[in-house]
């Protein structure tokens, strides 16, 4: 088992995410003892956002920063805790909540479908999503 950062980079699926970690700064924190949960965005889910967007981000450190700590909670939450949160919101690293819904599969603000869960590693757990989550301030 490896921790996050190793896991999504071997997954294949998450390289725009492994640059945007790394351009940001994030790649010390996420290898760290955590725990943490990270709602991961697939290339796909990167891929959605406008055009030029991912390039824009990448030269907004404080931004993209942002963005990316809105996909991480503190703590290992498995698929079987999230389920039970239905409608609560969850703290993120980024200090903004996201809602949680579980009608139909487990969403995050009613928009990102989470569509792989429990993906453990040595520091925390991956949830996949297939769209990314903006903060409220972004």
């Amino acid at each position: 088992m490896h921790d996050i950062v190793d896991t999504a980079v071997a997954a294949g699926s998450f390289t725009t995410l492994a640059a945007a970690v790394t351009a940001a700064g994030l790649v010390p924190t996420l290898k760290g003892t955590g725990p943490f949960t990270v709602f991961a965005p697939t290339d796909e889910a990167f891929a959605k956002l406008p055009a030029g967007t991912v390039d824009a981000l990448l030269k907004d450190i404080p931004k993209l920063k942002a963005i990316l700590t809105y996909h991480v909670v503190a703590g290992k939450v498995m698929a079987a805790d999230v389920m039970k949160m239905d409608g609560k919101d969850a703290a993120t690293v980024n200090g903004a909540h996201v809602k949680i819904g579980t009608t139909g599969g487990v969403t995050l603000n009613g928009t990102s479908k989470v569509v792989k869960t429990d993906i453990e590693c040595t520091n925390g757990v991956i949830h996949v999503i297939d769209t990314v989550i903006m903060p409220p301030s972004a």
